[in-house]
């Protein structure tokens, strides 16, 4: 991993009528993979 900063590209949203699907997805996931939750419990940000 590089310690060396970059630019920031600008955030761009293809399609904002996909949020809300997008959300119940990360939810859906989050709910069939305990697991990989606890590891980012542990040590994600």
């Amino acid at each position: 991993m590089s310690n060396i900063p970059t630019k920031k590209q600008p955030f761009k949203v293809a399609d904002l009528n996909l949020a809300e699907w997008g959300r119940k997805e990360i939810t859906l996931a989050e709910y069939e993979m305990p697991g990989l939750m606890q590891l980012r419990r542990n040590y994600g940000p």
